[in-house]
């Protein structure tokens, strides 16, 4: 059963860091500006205080379901179908922030769509489709974007944000940086995940689409802040059995990156985690898994590769690469999970630069 909405009322005191003042007392918020509008000093706005109340380490910050005081004006017209239509597709639909978008499905119409439908399972779709590398977390995003970068020719990578983490698009400082960089070409927002620079109705819509706007690779995953419930199927990382069968179900090149740990403080995430585990588990086909190699040279390296092997059995194929995580250290990019320096939880951040790494290889084998 669910609980009721928590929605207190507010006054913005500071605009950056978006500051609201309840009760005289200062908290730190979040608004989907996209959605809502720009928030101004001494703006009355109507905030959700669900997470803070909960201890939510991920999301302990108040998020504005409205601006009272300009929210309410008439906002500029959605983007429209090519010709000119507007969109006739709901987000969020039936909740208080359902709002139309142009998804990027639709925009494939005609000519292009017939020739994927009869070409589909045919050598010439997969040789013209993405490779597929399936994200337990959003805190592999960054470490498998700069593995794929490394080397003489660099894959085309975009990023497929799938349910399983925080819904907007525009919540993720890692998707930003990684686009200023020019690691990421272009980040979907699938299935109930919006606000990206595309949406997309489905995970399959948002793969069939990164083919169309010629992605090498697609990096399919949950935003930040992964769901958990402390059970065995009631947690975000499922999100990766969905997103691995939307992948094989389009014959695309399937890859998963294994979510490991050195030093996370529940068990059930230290070595493989239970999520990984599980995934392997249920998938209906098998997915190549990466791992790096010299599996000795990481606090519980060698615990992890057991369960890992164990778990993938004989159905799924296993890869292992080099990484060096002094090398994306320098990097400068993202090195913290869930309050963990990568000194602290070297085996984390070596998962996703392994798959990124093998999957640069393969990608640049299909080129070739």
């Amino acid at each position: 059963m669910s609980g009721r909405i928590r929605l207190r009322r507010g006054v913005v005191a500071d605009e950056d860091p978006l500051t609201v003042e309840i009760d005289g007392e200062r908290r730190p918020a979040w608004a989907d500006t996209a959605l809502l509008g720009e928030m101004r000093e001494g703006d009355e706005v109507v905030v959700n205080v669900a997470a803070v109340e909960l201890g939510l380490g991920s999301g302990g910050f108040d998020v504005v379901h409205v601006n009272l005081t300009r929210g309410l004006e008439a906002g500029p017209a959605g983007t429209g179908a090519e010709d000119g239509d507007p969109p006739h597709v709901i987000k969020l639909n039936y909740t208080s922030i359902q709002h139309p978008v142009d998804p990027v499905e639709a925009q494939s119409q005609g000519a292009d769509a017939v020739a994927r439908r009869v070409t589909r399972g045919m050598d010439e779709k997969v040789a013209a489709s993405p490779s597929v590398l399936v994200l337990p977390l959003h805190g592999h995003l960054a470490p498998a974007a700069w593995a794929l970068a490394q080397g003489d020719s660099a894959p085309r990578v975009g990023f497929v944000q799938t349910g399983g983490g925080a819904l907007p698009g525009s919540m993720s400082r890692d998707v930003v940086e990684l686009r200023e960089r020019g690691l990421l070409v272009g980040h979907i927002t699938a299935a109930p995940a919006y606000g990206g620079e595309h949406e997309a109705i489905s995970v399959c819509g948002a793969l069939d689409a990164a083919r169309r706007l010629g992605w090498d690779v697609a990096l399919v995953g949950p935003g930040p802040g992964i769901i958990g419930s402390d059970s065995d199927f009631g947690h975000g990382g499922m999100a990766a059995l969905d997103s691995a069968h939307a992948a094989l179900s389009l014959g695309l090149p399937t890859m998963l990156s294994p979510r490991l740990s050195s030093a996370d403080p529940r068990e059930r995430h230290r070595g493989l985690s239970h999520h990984t585990a599980t995934v392997l588990e249920l998938l209906l086909a098998p997915v190549t898994v990466a791992t790096p190699e010299g599996a000795e040279q990481w606090p519980g390296g060698i615990e992890a590769e057991k369960s890992l092997r164990s778990a993938v059995g004989d159905r799924h194929p296993v890869v292992t690469e080099p990484v060096s995580v002094d090398d994306y250290l320098e990097s400068g990019l993202p090195a913290r999970t869930m309050g963990r320096s990568l000194d602290e939880d070297p085996l984390f951040f070596a998962a996703p630069l392994a798959a990124g790494a093998a999957l640069a290889g393969a990608a640049l084998r299909r080129k070739g």
